[in-house]
């Protein structure tokens, strides 16, 4: 039973932290599927096995660095995030459905649904909020909160390997503060007449 809980909040974490930055709980995961060599810290079932493969890190690795440059690039974080639309959503599917493995009794589709609907919410919920953040900072602030956007992705993942349910619990907080901040912005603009 502990073992399905932690599996599920891993599934979740990761796929949530992909709505921020799909390659780098993807890659965090492809490393922990090959390390340690010996005994790796994740073992993932066919066909998510193909993650740990040389070539898929190689391609995830050259991913994330594109991801992370055109991200703070005015105008550029804007289409990427277009382009991200996309690629987000996928890869927390399939996070959700590789790391979720340890329940047997979710369908794999019930899976990539929910991993979909994750990462889709987070990064909806990101797409919703860079705008503010522009408007407000004149295109300054988008570089920093990128980058605390890959710090969060980082350490949500880093905690869905190490610490799953403390990943989940804080990815769960984290989605109710932007919302929260984002709805009182929006208030302070509507002025009533």
């Amino acid at each position: 039973m502990i073992e399905a809980i932690s599996g599920l909040s891993a599934a979740f974490g990761l796929s949530g932290s992909a709505g921020l930055n799909a390659y780098i709980p993807l890659l965090m995961v492809a490393l922990a599927a090959r390390f340690p060599v010996s005994d790796p810290l994740v073992k993932l079932q066919a066909p998510y096995d193909l993650l740990g493969s040389w070539w898929a890190i190689g391609i995830i690795a050259v991913l994330l660095v594109i991801e992370i440059v055109a991200d703070k690039i005015p105008a550029v974080d804007t289409v990427n995030d277009g382009i991200q639309t996309f690629i987000r959503p996928a890869a927390g599917a399939i996070l959700f459905a590789g790391s979720a493995n340890v329940v047997t009794d979710i369908h794999p589709i019930l899976a990539l649904g929910a991993g979909l609907l994750v990462a889709g919410g987070v990064h909806a919920t990101k797409t919703a909020a860079r705008p503010v953040v522009t408007v407000t900072t004149a295109g300054v602030g988008n570089p920093i909160v990128s980058t605390l956007e890959d710090i969060v992705a980082f350490v949500v993942s880093l905690l869905a390997l190490i610490l799953p349910i403390i990943a989940a619990l804080l990815l769960l907080a984290l989605l109710i503060g932007v919302i929260m901040v984002v709805r009182s912005r929006r208030r302070r603009r509507v002025v009533p007449l």
